[in-house]
């Protein structure tokens, strides 16, 4: 069982091992989203040809080259508000310029800043 699983391109997911997080990569948009809706809907991923079972996660960790690969079915996961909650960290390239987070989409929406 897993409390914290990512997706993430290979290096990211090497580090995320050294501290104990498992976590797949994936190889393309179809394979991201197939993934994605594993771990959220059957709460199991399979690497390496053994299921792990995800059904006490409660944080999806998601680099952000992936979760713009899967895009609207991330969005509407977040807005569901069902666990397990997605967080989303830079790729080893760097954060895009164009990559607007969900909590900033809301910040500017509804005009609050909070410090």
């Amino acid at each position: 069982m897993a409390e914290i699983f990512a997706l993430a391109e290979e290096e990211i997911l090497i580090a995320f091992g050294m501290i104990g997080i498992k976590g797949k990569s994936v190889t393309g948009r179809e394979d991201a989203i197939a993934t994605f809706r594993s771990i959220v809907q059957d709460r199991a991923c399979t690497i390496e040809n053994r299921t792990v079972d995800l059904s006490d996660c409660k944080m999806l960790i998601l680099s952000e080259d992936i979760s713009d690969m899967i895009g609207e079915e991330l969005s509407e996961w977040q807005l569901s508000g069902a666990f397990p909650l997605v967080v989303e960290v830079p790729p080893l390239s760097g954060s895009s310029a164009q990559h607007t987070r969900l909590v900033d989409a809301v910040r500017q929406a509804i005009g609050i800043r909070i410090q």
